[in-house]
């Protein structure tokens, strides 16, 4: 494995990730460290989840099957053989693998969700899924399967089947290979599962949130370059900045437009060409793909910052079921609450709202690269598909 910089790592202390923290460890190989105050979290929650099963009550998905089988009881000396059994028969994802980087965010936004206790999963679990990061030890997970409605089932199945010495593993991007020889390579040992492990493995929206991180890291670029690349337009042209005045932008009172005006006013100071056809220009108003440039950029920038907020909620969520908390003395707390978190809606909902600002921005952007290649306008001073010979150069 090559040696990586030394740098300093994510550290998983119970709180929430950053969007940045999660690149970094998908796309950058950064290290993951478990931090003190997450492995009490951890400790705790598990000795509380044994008090609760020592009771003798059903607790669904620990002594209990699962779905239609909840009133199905468990005994005790098969409380590990149904975990086990709970990933491989969720283990049923097809099609392509999904890309390295999205398995690895995936998996530290689980470690991150578990570390926060209210799982009842051991430490050791949580630190084999750490060590599979730090080793480059990426599961193969199939990119077509269950995700959204009970968790994002079917991927999180195949990603944390190594931890019981299954599956298929690349490591540093090698081809894959089977579970337990990537254990042994990379110096890991296989867990095994206690009670309410496996399903605490796969509940949750940890993919959904995965890619919804690396597209929000990728989206900030796509809008810091369509802005430059508007700006340059507006050059390009010989266009008016006079659509950007402040006061303008005032007036439609939506901060998005306001900031995309200021950052494109910015980028045209000390512009020349600006000021080179400031007089005797006998255009009135540029094409709205120049004009409404802020209007449009600002709408989905602002719509990019709503999709941040609510994917940076998810990055300090516990999307588990059934949720473990914490000893108490009052009576009317419930120990156990089988609830809804694991759904996906709160996080699909957001991504459908960056798709379709990503349209605009894309499309607006087409409009302004047409009217610059078809030339049609004489002040622009530009050749047909800016070629220096029309006809003879097809530009």
């Amino acid at each position: 494995m090559p040696d990586r910089p030394a740098r300093d790592p994510v550290r998983i202390d119970a709180g929430p990730l950053g969007i940045l923290d999660v690149e970094n460890v998908a796309r950058h190989a950064r290290d993951v460290v478990l931090e003190p105050e997450a492995i009490a979290a951890l400790e705790a929650s598990s000795r509380n989840l044994e008090r609760l099963l020592a009771t003798g009550d059903p607790i669904y998905g620990v002594n209990t099957g699962f779905g239609s089988l909840s009133r199905q009881r468990i005994g005790d000396d098969q409380l590990s053989d149904v975990q086990h059994n709970l990933l491989r028969s969720h283990a049923a994802g097809v099609g392509p693998a999904l890309p390295a980087e999205t398995v690895r965010a995936m998996l530290l936004l689980l470690v991150a969700s578990l570390a926060r206790g209210r799982s009842g999963v051991r430490p050791v679990v949580v630190e084999r899924l750490v060590a599979l990061l730090n080793a480059d030890a990426t599961p193969v997970v199939p990119s077509v399967g269950s995700v959204g409605a009970s968790g994002d089932l079917a991927p999180l199945a195949h990603a944390c089947l190594p931890l019981i010495g299954e599956g298929l593993v690349s490591i540093a991007g090698a081809d894959p290979v089977p579970g337990a020889q990537a254990l042994k390579t990379a110096g890991i040992e296989p867990v095994e599962l206690g009670p309410k492990e496996g399903l605490a493995l796969i509940n949750g929206t940890h993919l959904m949130a995965a890619q919804a991180c690396l597209a929000i890291a990728d989206a900030d670029r796509v809008f810091d370059a369509a802005i430059c690349a508007a700006a340059m337009s507006i050059d390009g042209v010989r266009a008016t900045d006079s659509f950007l005045d402040e006061r303008a932008m005032e007036l439609r009172r939506h901060a998005g437009p306001k900031r995309v005006a200021a950052r494109i006013r910015q980028l045209l100071t000390g512009s020349e060409i600006l000021e080179s056809h400031a007089e005797d220009d006998p255009r009135v108003q540029d094409p709205y793909s120049f004009r409404c440039v802020p209007q449009v950029l600002g709408a989905a920038v602002d719509a990019l910052d709503d999709v941040r907020r609510r994917v940076e909620s998810e990055l300090g969520a516990v999307t588990d079921n059934p949720l473990i908390f914490p000893d108490s003395d009052d009576p009317a707390q419930e120990p156990v609450i089988s609830a809804g978190n694991f759904h996906g809606l709160p996080i699909a909902l957001p991504l459908d709202i960056l798709t379709i600002a990503l349209t605009h921005v894309a499309g607006i952007a087409e409009r302004r690269v047409y009217h610059t290649l078809a030339a049609t306008d004489p002040e622009s001073r530009l050749r047909p598909h800016l070629s220096p010979h029309p006809g003879v150069e097809s530009g």
